[in-house]
């Protein structure tokens, strides 16, 4: 650990790449040999399953890496592009009318590229409480302008809660590439990926005990894979890798496991969250054929990130005292 702390910046980011690629070619290569075996067709669903979500992976990581290497700026504009796409998929599955139109073209056009914006500046404080404060009262009052009180209430909220998932949430991913930590200067690609790999593997886990666990579902009409047994085991195995994983952020072995329990326990609670809201919108994920979006399932895929990061994020500048 102390030979990979002595390293250079660059030499630890680029060791950073090459260990991702490095595990993504592995396991792509991996599937390829699976998918020559026969099997039945259970085990056919299974395999394309995991090859969707290899493939969101390795997408995932292009943009990661295009994100670090085009610099902050660019990096913050393409996170405002997974923002855009992913409140258009929720407010299209969600019940709106015509006198709506005012606050999305809001939410859209004014609060996102103004949340990227405080995100780009380094406005940290302001950045927190735009949306949580300010738009959630703007959008009720643009709302009440629309002169249609019918089921108001529900359709208010409906465009809050999409701009606080889908743009104050996932906003603070860019926010961790331009924290900047007293000793911890360039490192911010560091923090996004230690936050992206214990939230997936809280996820993983999470998924596969309550597979194999008797199951005990918390809440059986939104999710039959949810119990508190489960979702302890994605917690715990969150942990013990932030834990493995300390020499590659800013904190101290304890304080980096704490961290990972804190971001993976969130990640799997998210994702519980957006489970009971496709339900309500009657579509099994935000992509699929159910879904007039045109989109590919991006909600899907991000959900737990935009629980978990910031929380996270929160949690770093807490620690820090920032």
């Amino acid at each position: 650990m102390g030979v990979l702390r002595d390293l250079s910046v660059s030499q630890q980011l680029g060791l950073l790449f090459v260990a991702l690629f490095g595990a993504l070619t592995l396991a792509t290569l991996v599937a390829f040999l699976v998918t020559l075996r026969e099997g039945t067709e259970s085990d056919v669903a299974k395999r394309e399953s995991f090859g969707r979500d290899l493939r969101a992976v390795w997408v995932a990581s292009i943009l990661f890496w295009t994100a670090w290497a085009a610099g902050p700026l660019i990096s913050t504009l393409l996170f405002g592009v997974v923002s855009f796409i992913a409140l258009r998929e929720l407010i299209t599955l969600t019940h709106t009318r015509r006198a709506d139109h005012r606050s999305l073209l809001l939410g859209f056009f004014v609060v996102l590229p103004t949340q990227y914006l405080l995100v780009g500046l380094r406005h940290f404080d302001l950045f927190s409480v735009f949306i949580p404060v300010y738009v959630f009262l703007a959008i009720a009052v643009v709302s009440a302008f629309g002169n249609d009180p019918r089921r108001f209430l529900e359709r208010a909220a409906t465009i809050q809660w999409g701009i606080m998932v889908c743009v104050y949430g996932i906003s603070h991913a860019p926010a961790l590439l331009l924290l900047e930590l007293p000793g911890y200067a360039g490192r911010g690609a560091f923090l996004v990926l230690f936050l992206v790999a214990v939230v997936a593997i809280a996820q993983i886990v999470q998924e596969s005990a309550s597979r194999r666990l008797r199951r005990r579902p918390v809440a059986r009409a939104i999710s039959r894979s949810f119990s508190w047994r489960a979702w302890g085991l994605g917690v715990l195995s969150a942990g013990l890798l932030g834990g493995l994983l300390y020499w590659a952020t800013p904190f101290k072995p304890i304080a980096a496991l704490l961290m990972a329990c804190v971001a993976g326990g969130c990640g799997t609670l998210g994702e519980f969250v957006m489970k009971a809201l496709k339900r309500d919108a009657g579509v099994r994920n935000w992509g699929g054929q159910a879904s007039v979006t045109g989109a590919v399932g991006l909600l899907d895929r991000i959900a737990p990130l935009c629980f978990a990061a910031p929380v996270f994020f929160h949690a770093v500048r807490w620690h820090f005292h920032l």
